[in-house]
């Protein structure tokens, strides 16, 4: 018989997450855990959990993972991969126990299950590692490279990372005999733990290096080479894998996370890929048009004022924002005009304006067509 697409076996989206995989095996593990079948279904629940149990390892190991959604059962070949459903002894309880450690080492803080007797050491990966860097505008946009020094470490010089004093040994844990975990009942089952005497290692340290304090590792500081892609946004990430902490016993490295903050410009405010920038004009130019220089990150434009041009007019210059990281093409800068008044006027000043005012009022509706409208709107409000 064919077998079951394995996110129908789990009941799940082919797009679900890691934890709505993990909490759908988790329930199906429970439901047909041979314990809680007995009688005439025990065979059926049997078969039910090995096929759930087999879903799961697929789809819990992104490789895995990834290679069953392009090739389906064909990709993930059990004879290929050396996947083997149920493992040894899975006809009987043990086998049922060794995959339904996984569970309770998620709900108990174990790491390992029945089958962690037969390791020597628990090997857990790296904590992730988390840097801000702040850059500034012109560097978001066009990139750069830089250094940063992060935390790292080394095998202590003294003990060569044994975690002994020189001269002394590690010895085998005496509280789970080297397995690294330790045995708990609950009920019906028996559950491994990691032990907490060794903490997963099997062995104690009796005299520790003086140096590491029985680590094995000295922690140090080094240079780490960074690339800023041109066009990076405010709270992007940039991943350096295995420059996180280090594994225990042996395990990968955690990743380093670099997240990026942008200084606060002063002329340019970014809106996605797009700029905004405030352009000052004098009345005079305003009133009279004329063509006036505007920054941009990749030098000077040009922009004609036409004549009678209003405070908070915008003019558009394509392509003159930043081009994204996922974008084909840049952005827009956005130039909004902020018309002026005079202040601080001489005498004469003032007088030439009041004579200049007398003029226009002559044809309102010629000079000022906006503040007759909005004269005429206050009227109508008001009747």
């Amino acid at each position: 018989m064919a077998k079951r697409d394995y996110y129908e076996v789990l009941g799940v989206a082919k797009n679900a997450s890691e934890d709505d995989i993990k909490k759908a095996y988790r329930k199906l593990a429970m439901k047909y855990h041979p314990d809680r079948n007995q009688g005439d279904g025990a065979k059926k629940a049997e078969e039910q959990f090995k096929e759930v149990k087999e879903a799961y390892e697929m789809l819990s190991e992104p490789q895995k993972r990834a290679a069953y959604d392009q090739y389906g059962h064909a990709g993930v070949d059990p004879n290929a991969g050396g996947f083997r459903p149920g493992g040894p002894g899975a006809e009987g309880f043990g086998g049922f126990a060794e995959a339904f450690g996984d569970i309770f080492g998620d709900i108990f803080g174990g790491q390992g299950g029945a089958g962690g007797q037969r390791r020597a050491q628990q090997v857990y990966r790296g904590s992730d590692l988390s840097y801000t860097m702040e850059i500034t505008l012109e560097e978001a946009a066009h990139g750069k490279e830089t250094q940063i020094r992060i935390p790292s470490w080394e095998e202590c010089a003294t003990c060569h990372g044994t975690g002994a004093k020189p001269g002394t040994h590690a010895k085998t844990c005496p509280s789970c005999n080297g397995a690294g975990t330790v045995t708990m009942r609950q009920g019906f089952f028996s559950i491994q733990q990691t032990c907490p005497h060794c903490h997963g290692s099997g062995r104690v340290i009796p005299d520790p290096c003086t140096t590491c304090h029985g680590q094995g590792k000295t922690k140090k500081t080094k240079t780490l080479e960074v690339k800023i892609p041109a066009g990076i946004n405010e709270g992007m990430r940039i991943r350096s894998a295995g420059n996180g902490e280090p594994g225990t016993n042996g395990g990968p490295a955690g990743d380093l996370y670099i997240e990026i903050r942008i200084k606060q410009h002063d002329i340019f405010e970014r809106d996605g890929d797009d700029l905004h920038c405030t352009v000052p004009v004098s009345i005079t130019t305003a009133a009279l048009g004329s063509t006036i220089e505007v920054p941009t990150l990749g030098g000077k434009a040009e922009i004609d004022l036409p004549e009678g041009t209003q405070h908070g007019k915008t003019f558009r210059l394509r392509g003159k924002g930043i081009k994204g990281v996922r974008s084909s093409y840049p952005g827009d800068l956005y130039a909004h005009v902020s018309v002026e008044t005079p202040v601080k006027l001489t005498e004469h000043q003032r007088k030439l304006l009041r004579e200049l005012d007398e003029s226009l009022a002559k044809s309102p509706d010629r000079h000022s067509p906006n503040a007759k409208s909005w004269t005429n709107r206050v009227k109508d409000l008001f009747k």
